[in-house]
């Protein structure tokens, strides 16, 4: 379904992560409900380290389908889970009717995890796994199970486990070649890596849409967990600047986030960019003034815009 989307035009979408009580449930579906009426291509739903948060991740992916109707497209890692647990979780989604994956490796659930006795090394061989699922499962479905289409993950900054920007690239296009449908892109703050990226695509022979990940900044604090949890993360000289000039409170940094994304996301419309997919953090206010800066009320807006008599 969403390449589907993103072969007919420019797609804008959110992204979630599962809470860990039911106060923090209600306040997302309160945030959930707020951003719908921006009308969003789809959103996406987070899965924890290590399948830290399957379950969670499971009930967030229904209640948004069932009670919103936006296309959901759950995150799957493979990471700490054998084939059997794989396939159950695929077996779930495909009877609920969820029709997208985001195939990635995953974090390991802590440090000194030994990957050696995992089923799945890589996110490309989840990725075949999903495809041979799918095959197995389209034509025995009696409630006419279609198939998932499968999203993968780019580093436009660079992967942090792999050792050069050549090598990162061979392994995109293994998710590619393997099947995967899409590719939605780490957070980034500079347009260029980017651009680049997507160029370094092109020349990989990687031929499918290239969605762009955009995180507003929300404070000092939260920019540091950023860099820590995305190795190999870069904050713009500027960026890091305008912060700098704002008194370090998380209100007066949003503000700057919320204008640089803003920014970044006005670019990425007029340089053509194929779908921005922007991180939430399970909150709507960013989200919305980002909306707001850009004049529009409604993606299809973005997406369109008006013809204008000057």
């Amino acid at each position: 379904m969403i390449r589907k989307l993103l072969d007919s035009g420019t797609t804008f979408s959110f992204e979630f992560f599962p809470p860990k009580d039911a106060a923090g449930a209600e306040r997302l579906f309160e945030n959930i409900v707020k951003l719908e009426s921006l009308g969003p291509s789809f959103v996406s739903i987070t899965y924890g380290a290590g399948g830290g948060t399957r379950k969670l991740t499971r009930d967030v992916v229904h209640r948004v389908k069932d009670q919103t109707g936006l296309a959901t497209m759950p995150h799957l890692t493979c990471v700490g889970h054998s084939e059997a647990e794989i396939n159950e979780i695929l077996e779930g989604y495909a009877e609920r009717g969820i029709s997208d994956i985001l195939a990635l490796r995953g974090d390991a659930p802590s440090d000194g995890y030994d990957w050696s006795g995992d089923h799945f090394q890589f996110a490309s061989q989840l990725v075949e796994h999903i495809v041979k699922f799918n095959e197995r499962h389209k034509s025995s479905s009696a409630g006419g199970f279609g198939g998932f289409d499968i999203g993968v993950a780019g580093f436009p900054e660079g992967h942090p486990g792999t050792a050069n920007r050549l090598d990162e690239m061979n392994h995109l296009k293994a998710k590619v070649d393997a099947g995967a449908g899409f590719v939605v892109t780490q957070m980034f703050f500079e347009n260029r890596d980017y651009f680049d990226f997507c160029d370094r695509c092109v020349l990989g022979g990687i031929k499918v849409p290239v969605v762009a990940g955009i995180m507003p900044v929300q404070s000092i604090p939260g920019m540091k967990r950023m860099a820590d949890l995305a190795l190999g993360m870069r904050f713009p000289a500027s960026l890091l600047r305008a912060v700098r000039r704002t008194d370090g409170k998380s209100e007066s940094v949003r503000r700057v986030g919320v204008h640089w994304a803003t920014e970044q996301s006005r670019d990425l419309l007029d340089h053509g960019a194929c779908g921005i997919h922007f991180y939430t953090l399970n909150q709507s206010d960013a989200t919305v003034k980002i909306y707001q800066s850009l004049g529009v009320s409604n993606s299809s807006q973005l997406a369109d815009g008006p013809t204008l008599d000057f």
